[in-house]
């Protein structure tokens, strides 16, 4: 079980993760609502809510700017989500495929993958990759979705978290699943990402990976710009009104909606190339409690 306000974490510090960048002046522009990463970029590499992060969160909600976080991490770390976030607003998870509202309770999203649909992606994907071991998160609406992944053996799950441990055969449930993960043998995760987006139709399912050495096939259509979507409607908020944080693949629907409708979009020190290049602005590392750090500019504070 992790400690308060703490999600379990690999333990690992991404290059740039301490790095600490001067920010430019950053007056006059104030966000209706901030959106931010966790993993990687909320959190520290021990996957721990600094102390100065959870002051400039407190400085956000004390203006009245909602918060929202939005994770790869699937519900059965809802707990953990919502203790790092203090159970306020609203958080996405999954990628964007389970959306909730911590303070109610109250489940606004929830998107599952069936799983024929699953396993014919699996099998394009692996007509270019080679074989591949997989993970599955069961869909929300099942009984499982609270519960330990189901994880083939030999998959090497990098998290200190109970798993169903299963042959090949029995990994897929009956039913839908929130997503898929596939790692390769051979293949690092962007080129395998790089192969599986060129046979895998958008109309059948997504594929991103968050940096943690798989891939992840969610259902069609669920991305973090589309779960963020979910608690902008219940805001009231326009993308351009939303400050972003991201790291990852994952975090490049979100990061690319917010900076093309005008809003503020920021990598953190320790980003994939892909999201520096896609962010306007840039922040310190997560280490260096970049997200407070760029937060503290943007408030006086």
């Amino acid at each position: 079980m992790s400690a308060p306000g703490v999600l379990p974490s690999s333990g690992h510090a991404a290059p740039g993760s301490g790095t600490v960048v001067e920010l430019p002046d950053l007056a006059g522009w104030r966000p209706r609502l901030v959106a931010s990463d966790l993993d990687g970029t909320l959190l520290d590499s021990t996957g721990a809510v600094a102390p100065r992060t959870r002051a400039a969160l407190e400085a956000c909600w004390d203006a009245g700017i909602p918060v929202v976080g939005v994770t790869g991490r699937g519900p059965r770390l809802l707990d953990s989500v919502r203790e790092a976030l203090d159970g306020r607003g609203i958080a996405v998870l999954a990628q964007g495929g389970y959306v909730v509202d911590l303070e109610r309770d109250e489940v606004l999203r929830t998107v599952g993958l069936p799983r024929e649909q699953a396993m014919a992606v699996i099998e394009r994907i692996e007509e270019v990759t080679g074989d591949l071991v997989i993970a599955v998160e069961d869909a929300a609406e099942q009984a499982e979705a609270r519960r330990p992944l189901r994880v083939q053996h030999g998959f090497d799950w990098p998290y200190p978290e109970p798993a169903h441990l299963l042959p090949r055969s029995h990994v897929l449930p009956e039913g839908a699943v929130l997503k898929v993960f596939l790692r390769s043998s051979s293949l690092g995760q962007d080129e395998l990402l790089a192969r599986a987006k060129r046979v895998v139709d958008p109309a059948a399912a997504e594929v991103t990976h968050a940096g943690l050495g798989f891939i992840e096939v969610l259902p069609p259509g669920i991305t973090k710009a589309t779960g963020l979507a979910v608690a902008l409607a219940r805001y009231g908020v326009e993308f351009g009104d939303v400050l972003v944080f991201g790291d990852m693949p994952n975090d490049l629907p979100m990061i690319t909606a917010v900076a093309e409708a005008g809003g503020h979009a920021v990598a953190v020190a320790n980003a994939h190339p892909a999201v520096r290049a896609a962010a306007p602005g840039l922040t310190s590392g997560n280490d260096a409690a970049g997200v407070a750090r760029y937060l503290e500019a943007v408030l006086g504070v």
